[in-house]
């Protein structure tokens, strides 16, 4: 697995900010906190969390255009966002955040690959310190972070089962498997596609070990940044 590397409280307003490095790929991840939830949870008692994903235009070789100049969000970047707010969605009692939303933003500084997975795993720690400064400021009695969640690329690339895809293995993969993890042991997504050849139930049986393996060596990273 590439190198990790996670800076907390990397800006200064936002109620949770971590600069997630993995390897080349870089991400900014922070949590906004409003005291309001969005109109199909008005006075269920539950809050809510939600994501935005962005690649700035300087993130790749080639320069992207950004979504404003073409009056539409990228689809590629909605489907990203959902899937982040749902992976991070997977690690709280909506009950104990109480009506009120947190807002993951990930904006992608620099892409090597796994850039989504980077999101998940640097945005919840970003979540878990806007909820620390809920719980200092009084606002929630009880610690509604009932797991954490973690992502990886596994895929196999040449033949060879390998973890971590960077974009040099990711554009080139046989088989490329995103895999969104809990800490205790389930899965939240698994999704995995065939490039060229389809591969077997022995060959998902690795990439699915492998992807557990990752994770695991995630939750000991993320453990070791918010003890600090």
């Amino acid at each position: 697995m590439r190198d990790v590397e996670i800076i907390r409280n990397f800006t200064k307003y936002a109620a949770g900010s971590v600069l997630y490095k993995q390897g080349n790929t870089w991400v900014l991840c922070t949590a906004s906190v409003e005291e309001k939830v969005p109109p199909f949870k008005r006075d269920s008692g539950e809050g809510w969390v939600t994501a935005e994903y962005a690649m700035l235009p300087s993130a790749t070789m080639t320069r992207k255009d950004r979504d404003i100049k073409k009056l539409k969000q990228d689809g590629r970047s909605v489907e990203i966002s959902r899937l982040i707010g749902r992976a991070l969605r997977a690690s709280i009692d909506m009950k104990l955040l109480g009506e009120r939303t947190i807002t993951i933003d990930c904006d992608v500084l620099q892409a090597d690959g796994g850039t989504r997975c980077a999101s998940i795993t640097g945005g919840m720690v970003a979540l878990e310190d806007a909820i620390r400064k809920l719980m200092a400021q009084g606002l929630l009695e009880q610690n509604p972070i009932v797991r954490r969640v973690s992502a990886i690329s596994v895929g196999i690339c040449g033949g060879e089962p390998t973890q971590d895809l960077d974009y040099a293995h990711d554009s080139t993969a046989d088989v490329d498997m995103n895999v969104i993890m809990t800490s205790d042991g389930r899965f939240v997504e698994v999704q995995g596609t065939a490039e060229h050849d389809p591969f077997t139930d022995e060959q998902l049986d690795i990439l699915r070990a492998l992807a557990k393996d990752g994770c695991t060596k995630l939750f000991a990273a993320q453990e070791a940044a918010l003890a600090q």
